[in-house]
């Protein structure tokens, strides 16, 4: 089995879904052994996603690139629009200014922040961001063949304008390429990406 269907059974596995014509030849084999076949996402460097059909791609600008994967308020949104379940793909331009806005994305800590302020907690607009809490998992993890990404994850507690700690929290998980300068952020547990990213192609 070729590594596009391979792709395609780890991301299809979990949801029913429809192939459209233009992918249906290329993923005969992926198709009659899961519930459908994905959709190619194709990126800079050579590197190729496959993605479930239901997922929407939004490219934000000529560095972001912003994937919907469920109910969203506003598909368009900046990163730190809320209320909307996706995972962002960057760039050179943007991981410069991954350190609140001013210097690049720092591998070593984790926690892409393009801005100096304090933003809206994803999972509730009326909350912002607050302290990270517990364990702070980091390690290397494979995206596709002969490539390894700096990976890490860590939990944020929201909070109330005025300090107040609540029960809200996001899970933000993050691959960092950096020759080919490639960073994944996720703040919504998004099911199968990690293995999206696992089976991908370089082409």
């Amino acid at each position: 089995m070729s590594k596009k269907h391979l792709a395609a059974v780890a991301v299809a596995a979990a949801a029913v879904l429809v192939a459209p014509a233009s992918a249906a030849a290329a993923s005969t084999t992926a198709a009659s052994t899961t519930a459908g076949p994905a959709q190619e996402l194709k990126l800079r460097k050579g590197l190729t996603l496959y993605i479930p059909l239901k997922w929407v791609v939004h490219r934000v600008g000529a560095d972001r690139i912003k994937v919907v994967t469920g109910p969203c308020a506003n598909p368009r949104g900046g990163f730190f629009a809320p209320g909307c379940k996706s995972f962002w793909i960057l760039g050179p331009k943007a991981i410069r200014t991954g350190a609140e806005g001013f210097g690049p994305y720092d591998a070593g800590r984790g926690g892409y922040y393009p801005a100096s302020d304090v933003q809206k907690c994803p999972k509730n607009g009326m909350l912002l961001r607050g302290e990270r809490v517990g364990a702070h998992k980091k390690g290397l993890r494979q995206v596709g063949p002969g490539h390894k990404a700096h990976y890490h994850e860590f939990t944020t507690r929201c909070r109330t304008g005025n300090g107040k700690k609540t029960s809200v929290s996001f899970t933000t998980r993050e691959w960092y390429l950096p020759k080919s300068q490639i960073l994944v952020v996720d703040e919504w547990s998004t099911g199968n990406l990690a293995d999206t990213l696992k089976y991908a192609d370089w082409k």
